[in-house]
């Protein structure tokens, strides 16, 4: 029979081993995304800046608040050239070189070029904008010197993680040329559907841009609706809207979100107050998931965004 007396000894030789305490798991990256509305730096907005003798001016104001973004993205609505004088009216249009100073001093790390003004410095436009983009370090999504590569997007990575971006419009040209340039992605949802698969097998996080819908309209169409919710399904974390030129709806959808149209961000569209009101999209990521999703309202006044003086975001999920 065993006694506390005995059993002392026997438990002394007993080897005991340290125990280590599970490794903490490090929390997920925080990466925060801001996305805006139509940048047209050509016409009045062009003439305001040269008036100024200030080409970044347009985003001046904004640009603490892009800035501090770890990607900034834009739809940039004017092709830019080295050729021709500047265009002051009308609806062709065209960015003079040195308006890439607003999206350099803005800090804006990516831009759509696929959208309905992407042709209207013709062929050579299309590649100056992609050759005048890259030399400033500004990636671009939507158009490419190719088919294959305006299909392709581009990748970013942050935090380790790598965010890829497709764009696509309904028009390249507002129908001023009756063919198609292949260099500029349009709307087709099996070829988006095939895109963010082939994106997704070298990003881990794929974003698509969609210039579509109708002008003016506060509420998104069925093209809008179908073309973004397939983008969703399709493994895409966040759609983006842009063309009607107003701020529009947004919704979650899965694993995703939505934004249908961010209105204007950079615009000389006077005739209304929607059009003179836009805002930014903010996505935050933690790891690969969409852990918050806003809108930031901004005013344009005379062309220049600025954070809406009623404040804070409209809203977030």
């Amino acid at each position: 029979m065993l006694t506390r007396r005995t059993l002392l000894p026997l438990l002394g030789a007993i080897p005991f081993r340290r125990v280590t305490p599970p490794e903490a798991v490090p929390a997920p990256k925080v990466t925060r995304l801001l996305f805006g509305g139509d940048v047209m730096l050509s016409r009045w907005v062009g003439r305001l800046a040269r008036a100024r003798r200030d080409p970044a001016s347009p985003l001046r104001e904004l640009a603490p608040l892009l800035r501090a973004a770890d990607i900034a993205f834009v739809n940039l609505e004017a092709p830019f050239s080295d050729r021709g004088r500047p265009v002051e009216r009308g609806m062709i249009f065209k960015a003079e070189p040195e308006m890439i100073g607003a999206l350099e001093l803005a800090g804006i790390d990516v831009v759509s070029t696929a959208n309905n003004h992407a042709r209207d410095c013709s062929r050579y436009g299309v590649e100056f904008t992609l050759d005048w983009l890259g030399k400033h370090g500004i990636a671009a999504a939507g158009s490419g010197k190719t088919g294959d590569a305006a299909h392709a997007g581009t990748i970013l990575t942050r935090n380790g993680l790598r965010f890829g971006f497709l764009a696509y419009t309904y028009d390249q040209s507002n129908g001023n040329h009756p063919d198609v340039d292949d260099r500029v992605a349009v709307l087709d949802t099996a070829w988006m559907r095939r895109d963010v698969a082939r994106m997704l097998e070298r990003a881990d996080i794929a974003i698509v841009s969609m210039h579509a819908g109708l002008e003016y309209s506060s509420r998104p169409n069925a093209q809008q609706v179908e073309f973004a919710r397939a983008a969703i399904d399709a493994g895409a974390r966040v759609v983006v809207g842009h063309h009607p030129h107003v701020v529009q709806s947004w919704e979650r959808r899965g694993s995703g979100v939505i934004f249908y149209s961010l209105g204007n961000l950079v615009f000389d569209q006077f005739q209304r107050i929607e059009t003179q009101r836009g805002a930014l999209a903010q996505v935050v990521f933690s790891g690969r998931t969409v852990a918050r999703a806003e809108l930031i309202p901004v005013d344009l006044v005379q062309t220049v965004p600025r954070v809406a003086s009623n404040g804070g975001a409209g809203g977030g999920r």
